[in-house]
């Protein structure tokens, strides 16, 4: 169990992460919990004595969304303020945030249950920048395997148009992925997808109008775009579905790369901002069914690996790509905002100076 300094220490690492990536309402409410948070609460209590990692666990995103959520219900005009930016002295939005505790606490409660599922398309314009290194090497088909799916609108990447760096590619669509270029033109390879499946350990269904409602939640304050997107690609699940299914990670992982693979198309593993929420036997046998399925990959039935993962201490998400055959060494292809705002080929981001954090906060794939 985290000590109770560790906690409020996880919301100085989210605030930091959220003043790099520009949400200083988020920031300003990390500040203010790390500071003023108190145990004269239910919920501060359960808080503060959080029995897990909390920087790994989200614990300032499950609250988050938790208050967001009475927002957008319209249940508390003085939150209403601190979410339009109103409240910003540190002192005063402690207090205010303790009070509403008080009287949401029972509403709020539920939210810590779980990580946060941001359930973000945007994500997708830095994803595609691994796919498309992957079809550099092996050629244009993949097959799509994408864990921590949530509700699937990153299984959509296949039905996204896409406009990197002034290029615009993909078919026509309700959504665009405009992410903000940073360092050199893409080189942009075709790809052809032959599927795009996914897994959840808990999907969400989001043609339910209270999913839609709980992936808004998740949407942070500072970035209205984003809650147009995510309600867009929503449209487009409810049109035709996408392939998702409740399952363990591994176990889906291990079955799918059991399956006959056809020739000349890359089976290749996806995932955003979801490895930090797998237990370590299960992203151990990720690792090891990946490792030996990439020792039989041939020529003619590559494999390939993308990811968008954090690096806390720096405050945004590297693209790194890896495949088989070859020496399966990692590469970084690319650095990106946590929600795709931008993605920089150069990979200097715009970061802050590193942040401190514990070295079990850490995401190591």
């Amino acid at each position: 169990m985290a000590d109770e300094q560790s906690i409020r220490g996880a919301f100085l690492i989210q605030q930091h992460y959220c003043e790099t990536n520009a949400a200083p309402i988020y920031a300003r409410m990390c500040a203010a919990v790390a500071a003023g948070l108190t145990r004269e609460t239910a919920l501060g209590a359960r808080i503060l004595d959080w029995p897990g990692e909390p920087t790994r666990d989200a614990l300032p995103l499950r609250l988050f969304g938790g208050l967001h959520a009475l927002v957008q219900a319209g249940q508390d005009d003085e939150l209403a303020s601190i979410y339009a930016g109103a409240v910003s002295d540190g002192d005063a939005l402690a207090a205010t945030l303790n009070r509403i505790l008080a009287r949401h606490g029972d509403a709020l409660m539920p939210w810590l249950d779980g990580p946060p599922q941001t359930n973000e398309p945007g994500r997708s314009g830095a994803l595609i920048v691994g796919l498309m290194e992957i079809a550099r090497r092996h050629g244009p088909p993949i097959e799509v395997l994408e864990i921590g799916s949530s509700a699937g609108l990153n299984l959509l990447i296949d039905r996204y148009r896409f406009n990197l760096g002034g290029t615009e590619f993909g078919p026509d669509s309700p959504v665009t992925i405009t992410p903000e270029w940073r360092g050199a033109p893409p080189a942009i390879s075709p790809l052809a997808f032959v599927s795009v499946r996914g897994c959840d350990v808990h999907p969400m269904d989001a043609t339910d109008p209270a999913v839609g409602k709980r992936l808004a939640a998740y949407v942070w304050p500072d970035t209205p775009e984003r809650l147009t997107r995510v309600n867009l690609a929503i449209g487009m699940i409810c049109d035709r579905g996408v392939d998702l299914v409740r399952a363990d990670a591994a176990d889906w992982i291990e079955a799918r790369l059991a399956e006959p693979q056809p020739a000349g198309v890359t089976r290749v593993l996806m995932h955003s901002v979801v490895w930090q929420y797998l237990p370590e036997p299960v992203a151990n046998r990720i690792r090891a069914a990946m490792t030996a399925a990439g020792a039989r990959a041939t020529a003619e039935r590559p494999l390939g690996w993308v990811m968008m993962e954090p690096d806390r201490a720096l405050g945004h998400q590297t693209i790194r790509v890896r495949s088989w055959p070859g020496d399966g060494d990692w590469q970084t292809v690319a650095t990106s905002h946590a929600h795709g705002t931008w993605v920089d080929t150069g990979m200097g981001g715009d970061a802050l100076p590193p942040a401190s954090f514990p070295e079990a906060a850490r995401v190591v794939v």
